[in-house]
C-alpha cells in the first residue's frame, strides 16, 4: 500500500536535512562547469552509453548526479518529492550551465501522471538511499515498467540491506528485511554529509551547518534484495544485472571505516566485509 502520510513527513523531513547537506559542498556549480562529476563507475558500468538517451532520475535529490549524466550528452529530468531538493537542483542547472528538467513531485504521482502522458524514457535511474523510502515495491515497479521505452533500462544502485541492518557503531538495529513494515526514526534524516567528510562532498568540504537537528522525525523501510529484484521481474522487465559490492561509495555507514581510493569505504579494521552495495540492470522487453 501506498503510503502518503509516510511519504509526506519525510518530504518534511528531507526539506531541514538537504539544507544542510548542501551548506557542506563547496561551489558545486562551478565544479561541474570545470567538467567535475559526482558519479561513480558502479552506475556508469550498469547505465551503459547515456549519450543522446533520454533519463530519468527518479529520488534524484539536489540534481548532482542528474547534472552529472546530462554532462555525458544524456537528456535528464530529474524528480524528487523535497522541495528544497528541487530548487536547488533547478539553481545548480542555472549556475553550470548544464541543461535539465526537474520536477518536484511523491515518485508514484509522477509516474503515473508520465505514463498516463505517453512520456517514455530509454533510462530509469535511482541509486543510493532510494528504496529505503518506498513504501509499496510492487507499485514503484509498475510505475517504473510504465515510464521505460521498448528497450529501455531501469539502474539501481543502492545501499545492501545487509549494510543497513547495523547502526553507526555496528550494532545490529534492523531486520533484514521489515515486511514493508515502516521504521521511524524520531531523530528524522541526519547530516551524512558532514559524517561522511569529502566522501560526498567532491567539490570540497566546507563547514556548513553544525550540530544539525532535524525537527521532522522521518520513515524508512527495508527491502530485501530479493524482494527488490522480483518486483521489477513480476511487471515483466528482464533482469540483466544483479552485482554486490563489499565497499560504500562516499558514504560512511559507519564509524572508522576504511578509506579506499576513488572515495571508497569499506567496514571498520578487525571487522570481516559485508555487502555494503547492491546494484540492478533490468530492461523492459521491445
Amino acid at each position: 500500500m501506498i503510503r502518503n502520510d509516510i511519504h509526506e513527513a519525510n518530504r518534511r523531513s528531507w526539506n531541514a536535512a538537504t539544507r544542510a547537506h548542501n551548506s557542506h559542498k563547496a561551489d558545486q556549480a562551478g565544479f561541474l562547469r570545470a567538467g567535475g562529476s559526482t558519479l561513480f563507475p558502479e552506475e556508469m558500468e550498469l547505465l551503459g552509453e547515456v549519450d543522446g538517451r533520454t533519463l530519468v532520475h527518479l529520488q534524484c535529490n539536489s540534481g548532482q548526479d542528474t547534472l552529472s549524466l546530462a554532462r555525458l550528452g544524456a537528456r535528464v529530468t530529474g524528480v524528487d518529492i523535497s522541495d528544497e531538493a528541487i530548487e536547488f537542483a533547478r539553481r545548480l542547472a542555472a549556475d553550470s550551465g548544464i541543461p535539465g528538467e526537474f520536477e518536484r513531485a511523491d515518485v508514484y504521482a509522477w509516474m503515473d501522471a508520465a505514463a498516463r502522458e505517453g512520456r517514455r524514457f530509454d533510462r530509469a535511474f535511482s541509486s543510493y538511499g532510494a528504496v529505503a523510502w518506498i513504501s509499496d515495491l510492487r507499485a514503484w515497479a509498475r510505475g517504473i515498467a510504465g515510464i521505460l521505452a521498448p528497450g529501455g533500462r531501469f539502474v539501481l544502485v543502492e545501499f545492501h540491506p545487509a549494510a543497513t541492518m547495523f547502526d553507526e557503531e555496528m550494532r545490529l538495529a534492523h531486520p533484514y528485511s521489515s515486511g514493508g513494515e515502516p521504521i521511524e526514526t524520531e531523530a528524522g534524516v541526519g547530516d551524512y554529509v558532514r559524517d561522511s567528510a569529502d566522501g560526498l562532498a567532491p567539490s570540497g568540504l566546507v563547514d556548513g551547518v553544525r550540530d544539525f537537528a532535524n525537527p521532522h522525525r522521518s520513515f524508512d523501510f527495508q527491502w530485501g534484495v530479493c524482494e527488490v529484484a522480483q518486483a521489477l521481474i513480476d511487471v515483466g522487465l528482464r533482469m540483466e544485472r544483479l552485482r554486490e559490492w563489499p565497499y560504500s561509495n562516499g558514504c560512511a555507514l559507519y564509524r572508522g571505516m576504511r578509506a579506499e581510493a576513488g572515495r571508497r569505504l569499506r567496514t571498520p579494521p578487525g571487522v570481516p566485509d559485508l555487502p555494503l552495495m547492491y546494484g540492478i540492470a533490468a530492461t523492459r522487453p521491445e
